[in-house]
């Protein structure tokens, strides 16, 4: 095979494991510095199952509140707090993360996370009242949380020199099956009969099907390497993220985008409604913004990853975002579609962040502590957003309130998005100085 050069960044380097395993478990007969092509495959195959799995558990609902919320007796209040729940859950959860990978391995992890989404989406529609609904919701969120905390850690691990192309398909397969149970929920559950029960609990199936990609990774815990030194290993257990500024500068930036990813899913359909757009068309521009990040998911970390700093494009997503919210102040209805896409857009500094949390570690270990800390502190930030913007918008009488927050947000996201872009590590960050 002829030499390809690396994605990433010279600070990019091997990952560690964090135990051993048997060296033939993983490695070709005939080359004992590989993994076999069918582990390669297997773990390419599940880690886009796993992404399509961890949106639709919420995307579903939202499109069928009204539905069960008339089934379950559900308040108003109650169906408001829904919309943070599942930050909450990803917060709480995610940090659990490197833990249970530390002692079970990754893939057992993750393979327990498409059983608990499996599971979860089964039972919620079928509890009969508002409690058990929500107990089952968060089995499904917590399934959600474990493996968005530790995609970034299996890509590091199996995919070192191609951080940039995995974590794009990641996310473009995360964005597809965000985008897909928006628009296909409500049209299956007609097909179905009609019952919102069924048209929760069908997606389900895509978590079986996940689940079963996952089994025969329960034992495997990445490509065989050299075990580390236990100089390396104390390192590695003593790596204090929370000291780091690029780690929390990550943490911030990822709250910021999620704040306004969740904002952007929660309320931009009745901004255009609002604004005289027909609620069909209101929520085909949320599927168009929301599609937005399948093409762009796949492109954006490429390109990260060959970047020395990702300042340049944190800034660029950044302006589409400003100029999507200002649209939506001066004209909504009237170039909607030009505020959809830009928004959309803006919104792809999901999988920047990502391929982020992936470039600044060096090690496994440090991808597993970083992606914990900067997803659940990020998530613990994005929590107030939606329900703010929703008391803003109820006691202002219209979104001109609102949409300033956004846009006034959206700075702060840029100004620490360049700083937790540039080119370092969080373990040279937290050397002891010679």
């Amino acid at each position: 095979m002829g030499l390809m050069a690396s994605e990433d960044t010279p600070t990019m380097a091997p990952p560690s494991t964090d135990s051993a395993i048997p060296r033939d478990a993983l490695m070709d007969k005939d080359d004992g510095a590989a993994p076999r092509a069918w582990a390669v495959r297997l773990v390419t195959v599940g880690i886009v199952l796993a992404a399509l799995n961890l949106r639709p558990a919420i995307t579903s609902l939202g499109a069928l509140l009204e539905e069960v919320r008339d089934g379950l007796g559900m308040s108003g209040s109650v169906a408001g707090l829904l919309t943070s729940v599942p930050p909450l859950c990803f917060a709480v959860f995610g940090v659990m993360a490197p833990r249970f990978a530390k002692r079970f391995g990754a893939g057992a992890v993750v393979c327990f996370g498409m059983a608990a989404i499996t599971a979860g989406l089964i039972i919620r529609p079928y509890t009969g009242n508002t409690v058990g609904f929500l107990v089952a919701s968060a089995l499904a969120l917590m399934g959600i949380a474990v493996s968005n905390v530790l995609m970034p850690v299996i890509v590091k691990r199996w995919f070192p020199d191609r951080v940039g192309s995995m974590t794009g398909l990641y996310s473009m397969a995360l964005a597809a099956g965000t985008s897909l149970a928006a628009a296909a929920t409500v049209p299956m559950t007609d097909g179905l009969g009609g019952s919102w029960q069924t048209g929760l609990a069908v997606w389900a199936a895509l978590g079986a099907v996940a689940l079963l990609a996952w089994i025969p990774l329960v034992r495997d815990r990445g490509p065989v390497e050299p075990a580390p030194t236990r100089a390396g290993r104390a390192a590695e257990d003593g790596l204090r993220i929370t000291r780091s500024r690029t780690a929390w500068a990550l943490a911030v930036f990822f709250g910021l985008q999620a704040t306004a990813a969740y904002i952007t899913m929660g309320w931009m359909a009745q901004i255009f409604r609002d604004a005289g757009v027909s609620a069909s068309t209101a929520g085909i521009l949320l599927a168009v913004t929301m599609v937005m990040g399948v093409p762009l998911g796949f492109v954006i970390p490429r390109v990260a990853a060959r970047l020395p700093s990702q300042g340049p494009m944190v800034i660029a997503l950044g302006v589409c975002g400003l100029a999507g919210y200002a649209g939506l102040y001066l004209a909504p209805a009237s170039g909607a579609w030009a505020w959809a896409i830009l928004l959309g857009i803006s919104n792809c500094a999901f999988p920047l962040a990502l391929t982020m949390v992936g470039m600044r570690a060096r090690t496994g270990a440090g991808v597993a502590k970083l992606s914990a800390f900067a997803q659940s502190t990020g998530y613990l930030i994005s929590i107030p957003g939606p329900l703010l913007v929703g008391v803003l918008y109820q006691h202002s009488g219209g979104w001109g309130v609102p949409i300033a927050l956004m846009a006034a947000l959206m700075v702060p996201q840029i100004v620490i998005g360049v700083f937790a872009g540039r080119n370092r590590t969080v373990e040279d960050e937290l050397a002891p100085a010679s």
